[in-house]
This record gives C-alpha cells, structure tokens and sequence, in this order.
C-alpha cells in the first residue's frame, strides 16, 4: 500500500495568538480538541504504521553550519491510503485546525521504500 507523510503545520502568530486566551479557555480547547482526536486516530488507526508525534523548535544544518530557524511543522504522521487523495480526505475537518489553532496538514507521497 503507498505511504505518505503527512504534516501538521501551524503558524508561530496562530499558536501565540491560541496561548494568549486566558488558561480555562485554552484547557477547554485542548479537552475538546484531544478528545476528537482521540477518536479520530482510533477511526483511522489501520491507516496509520507510524503515529508520529508532535515536534517543537527547529535546527537547521547548511554547509554554513547549525543555526536557529522557523517553519510551520508542528507534527507528523506516516497514512497508508490507495491514494495521496485518499490519505487527505483522512484529515478532512481534523481538530488540529477545526479546534485547535493549526492552519493545514500536508500530505507527501514517500518515494522510496521504508528501510528494513
């Protein structure tokens, strides 16, 4: 079955902006928000061979050397789906952006097989 990675993103101003509502209504959120997504993964969990996680702030590596930089990854998951529009309609209406302040998820076709 193809693999795809798929990719949360968020925007750093999305994420102050969600971190600067008072403390009870960023708990309420993240309460709604984990539970639909609880339930969202457990709809798809065949789906999914690796669940991948939530990642924090970025290094980059150039030939200049490692230095401090920003993106809008916030997390992934690896979907096996028929098709990349199949993995896609997987996070139609997904929390991370219906709830929480996440603005997209992309999805990417693996082009090489998994190492062994």
């Amino acid at each position: 079955m193809p693999r795809f990675l798929a990719v949360y993103t968020m925007q750093p101003e999305d994420l102050a902006r969600f971190r600067s509502l008072p403390k009870a209504e960023q708990e309420a959120i993240d309460t709604a928000g984990l539970k639909q997504w609880t339930e969202w993964e457990a709809k798809h969990a065949a789906a999914f061979p690796d669940r991948g996680g939530m990642v924090g702030k970025t290094l980059r590596v150039t030939r200049d050397g490692i230095a401090k930089a920003v993106n809008p990854f916030c997390g992934y998951i690896v979907v096996e789906a028929e098709s990349i529009e199949a993995a896609a309609r997987l996070f139609e209406h997904h929390p991370h952006f219906s709830v929480f302040p996440g603005d997209g998820v992309d999805i990417m076709p693996f082009l090489t097989e998994p190492a062994n």
